[in-house]
């Protein structure tokens, strides 16, 4: 009987790697490596925006467009013969804003539109002096007199506008879970900087709904994020026992801090007297619901939501002590942000070794 023949287990030499192909695939590495590193470089100079902004004058000074020259704010004469309004853009319980034209660059010029608001007016305008930064929409000028303010103008407007913006086809590259985190990131270190002002702890009072939030900002044209109406930024000053209340009636809702709602239960009539006032823990309570409107709804938004779910939680806790800082909430967007952009570039790592 014919024996059928065995198959014995092949012996494969050992394979030769040349030390061409082992240098190319060094380089390879070495080369993936810069590359992510310009990568994430890139992204966190564009969501810290390094705080010595070279757009930035001395104080009392501005710089508008192509100009490399400083220019001092324009005064009330300067105002009245060298500004046009073009159309009112917009008009609020204290303010009409106009869009304008300045020596051929765009402008705005908003002015007081009730004269029972003139303190609101006047703060807003002490607060837009003093807080010039990467953060704050750029003063170009005031007439106090007159009730004036000159800015900077942004043609993609307010945040409510954002969803809307990044479905032009001009824009719709931006659209994504790394973008919308990194407008995220722009507010909360917002936040962190009112926070931390020079001018102490700052709360951003006007700020009892999310629309309401979306219109106090401006999207620039590089996507950034920059704080526009300070007209309601009282200060907490908690080693003089300094506490805020933001507005004289009561407030209600989920998107208010707990301590903003009136304590004494429906059996008891709102007297602003009686309510207690508080510090600014309650905009940490308002960043998850600001961030989730940022994430949206694209490819990837949810794997954020998910790594930013312990923080959140954080930011909702009912004790204000209990909730962490702006500048804890902002290490954490940073760090997310970074992980996630790694994790995206594993694959091609993978693939090349």
């Amino acid at each position: 009987m014919e024996k059928k023949p065995r198959f014995s287990r092949r012996e494969f030499p050992p394979r030769e790697v040349s030390p061409v192909s082992l240098a190319l695939l060094f380089a390879a590495i070495l080369l993936l490596n810069a590359l992510l590193y310009l990568y994430l470089s890139t992204f966190d100079g564009a969501l810290g925006r390094s705080e010595t902004d070279p757009g930035l004058c001395p104080s009392g000074y501005f710089r508008l467009g192509a100009v490399k020259n400083c220019s001092p704010w324009l005064s009330c004469e300067a105002i009245n013969r060298e500004v046009r309004k073009l159309k009112c853009v917009g008009e609020g319980a204290v303010k009409k804003v106009f869009l304008s034209e300045w020596k051929e660059n765009k402008v705005v010029l908003s002015e007081l539109t009730n004269s029972d608001l003139k303190e609101d007016f006047l703060h807003g305008l002490k607060m837009l002096k003093a807080l010039q930064s990467k953060h704050v929409v750029r003063l170009l000028g005031y007439c106090e007199q007159q009730f004036t303010i000159l800015t900077e103008y942004h043609p993609l407007g307010s945040l409510r506008g954002l969803n809307e913006t990044l479905h032009i086809p001009k824009y719709k590259g931006m659209n994504t879970w790394h973008r919308r985190l990194m407008l995220a990131i722009d507010y909360v270190s917002v936040i962190q900087y009112l926070h931390s002002s020079p001018l102490g702890t700052l709360v951003m009072c006007d700020s009892n709904d999310l629309d309401k939030v979306l219109s106090q900002y401006l999207l620039t044209s590089d996507f950034h994020i920059l704080v526009n109406d300070l007209d309601a930024l009282p200060v907490v000053n908690r080693s003089a026992g300094k506490l805020v209340k933001c507005g004289h009636r009561e407030l209600r809702g989920e998107f208010v801090a707990p301590e903003q709602h009136w304590p004494y239960g429906e059996e008891v009539p709102f007297k602003d007297d009686l309510m207690p006032p508080y510090d600014e823990k309650i905009d940490i309570w308002k960043i998850p619901d600001v961030s989730n409107f940022f994430l949206g709804h694209v490819e990837g938004s949810d794997v954020v939501r998910l790594h930013l779910f312990d923080i959140h939680a954080a930011c909702k806790k009912q004790d204000p002590a209990e909730r962490p800082s702006a500048q804890e909430v902002l290490d954490t967007y940073r760090k997310v942000l970074t992980l996630l952009i790694r994790e995206a570039a594993m694959p091609s790592t993978r693939e090349m070794l």
